[in-house]
């Protein structure tokens, strides 16, 4: 279906704008947004050290350097309980099941026993094929919680011992289903959320095997942790790049309800993990994105953005925002109706970001700002007319470089309106003349000066709108004072086609051989 193709999500309004690219830096954000998630709680893999059903007998130690010798001790602990195991899976007398649950406990013990944990040696030893028969149908909940937990953590580890689980992978999904204990299904979900959380090829593995469809109705009831555990794991599967996981969540019956139901709750852990299911669904298929802007997704994530200061939870609510307001112009102007009290609230919650300490939510909140100014007039003036612009002009002169960029996008697209075809776009004067007379022009010649080819189209674009755009013709004296001239030349021999063009035909027009004779 077209509409769900990575290619058909074109942004583009202003066609030559200020370097509008929303929709392929929103893919750009999904692709890599794993990579950012904090480490201990919301990461890609995490390792089970208490288990799902709140047992505390695991210790987690403040510092989990082992010496060579732990180590070696513990990889040897690690053999000899798996087959002690072995040894209660063949046994077939008088309190066999206990003695399965025994060892097992033993074998996950040591496997949550430090941050690096031995599944080498558990491998090795030859704990998989044990593990599943420990999974099979008709066990006792405590050996199958015990065998999942240690898949769990067998999966934490390294890509090829995460590899490892594949022979279990259609047991863990099969007791996700209403059947299991929600211990059981909850500890499941884990297991395979790290298995999700190795890459696209174990992705396919597990979608294939119709995982998705009870992680998702694990969603659906008010139970706190399971929800939380299975919003994780979805994040995981349905991370792309093929956005048909995305739509097939969105599609099943009662996830969109739960969704904006647990995203208001005041559990701010469950809130981030179902925040970050949001990021993945609105940056990844456009039928998702259409579903969750005719929902009441957006009322509850400007709260929360409002009223919350947790960062692990801002920043995939700021994203989630974002990626509805990069959608294409219709949907926009769906998302956000100028005069619309949800609308004023937005900008509220963008400036507040801007505001805030953290260099990654000053540089989404530039980000959604840059698309809702790549909007209408009526989007520009929105931004044009809040406190952010003040806000922008500081950040574009002191901010690290990633932010100035995201900043440039906004200023950029406030001083030009959508134009027809293929033309240069029309020029918004009165925002060009007020922000280049309150000091913006040194940000973007800079830009030009700028390394990253993307940084210096922009401030070249920017440049060029100043050169024909100020009043009486006084760009090119205000471009030489900032040293702009220079800036330019230095792409006299540049290898970008693109850029070296751009600068040197700027250079030719506004400061060839009559520049200044009549002065």
């Amino acid at each position: 279906m077209a509409d769900d193709s990575l290619a058909s999500h074109r942004r583009d309004p202003i066609k030559s704008s200020v370097g509008n690219v929303a929709a392929q830096r929103r893919r750009q954000n999904a692709a890599t947004v794993g990579k950012e998630r904090r480490e201990s709680l919301v990461r890609a893999k995490r390792l089970c050290r208490v288990g799902a059903t709140g047992d505390g007998d695991v210790p987690v130690e403040e510092n989990d350097m082992m010496t060579d010798e732990e180590g070696f001790l513990l990889e040897d602990q690690t053999s000899s309980a798996v087959k002690e195991l072995k040894s209660a899976v063949a046994y077939q007398g008088k309190g066999a099941m206990q003695k399965r649950v025994n060892a097992l406990r033993e074998l996950r013990r040591l496997l949550s026993k430090s941050e690096f944990p031995p599944v080498e040696a558990a491998l090795k030893a030859g704990a998989i094929p044990l593990l599943v028969q420990c999974l099979s149908f008709g066990s006792p909940d405590e050996q199958l919680l015990e065998a999942a937990w240690c898949l769990t953590n067998i999966a934490a580890g390294k890509p090829e011992e995460t590899k490892a689980l594949l022979p279990a992978l259609p047991l863990l999904i099969a007791h996700l289903g209403e059947k299991s204990s929600l211990p059981v299904a909850e500890q499941c979900a884990w297991a395979l959320g790290n298995v999700a959380g190795e890459g696209e090829e174990l992705r396919k593995v597990l979608l294939s095997q119709g995982a998705l469809p009870p992680l998702a109705r694990m969603m659906l009831p008010n139970k706190g942790s399971t929800v939380r555990t299975a919003a994780w794991a979805l994040s995981n599967l349905i991370k792309g790049p093929d956005p048909k996981a995305a739509t097939e969540l969105i599609k099943v019956d009662g996830v969109l309800d739960a969704i904006l139901r647990h995203l208001r709750k005041s559990d701010e852990e469950l809130a981030t993990e179902v925040a970050w299911v949001i990021v993945y669904l609105s940056a990844l298929s456009n039928f998702a994105t259409g579903v969750l802007v005719k929902s009441d997704a957006l009322q509850p994530l400007v709260e929360r953005l409002a009223t919350s200061n947790s960062l692990q939870l801002l920043i995939p609510v700021l994203r989630s925002l974002g990626n509805l307001v990069a959608g294409d112009s219709h949907t926009t102007s769906t998302v956000l109706i100028p005069g619309h009290e949800i609308t004023d609230g937005v900008v509220k919650v963008l400036v507040k970001c801007l505001k805030s300490d953290h260099r990654v939510l000053k540089k989404e909140a530039s980000w959604v700002l840059s698309n809702i100014a790549a909007g209408s007039i009526e989007h520009k003036q929105l931004i044009y007319s809040s406190e952010a612009v003040p806000l922008l002009l500081r950040l574009l002169s002191t901010a690290p470089f990633d932010i100035r960029k995201e900043v440039a996008y906004v200023l950029g697209n406030l001083c030009v309106a959508p134009a027809a075809g293929e033309g240069k776009p029309d020029l918004i004067k009165e925002n060009l003349v007020s922000l280049v007379q309150r000091g913006c022009l040194s940000g973007f010649i800079d830009l030009v000066r700028s390394a990253d080819i993307e940084a210096a189209r922009l401030g070249l674009q920017f440049t060029e709108l100043v050169l024909r755009g100020m009043p009486n013709g006084g760009g090119p004296k205000l471009v030489e004072q900032e040293d702009g001239i220079d800036a330019m030349e230095r792409y006299q021999f540049h290898e970008n086609e693109d850029l070296r063009n751009m600068a040197n035909g700027l250079v030719d027009k506004y400061f060839g051989e009559d520049y200044g004779v009549n002065e």
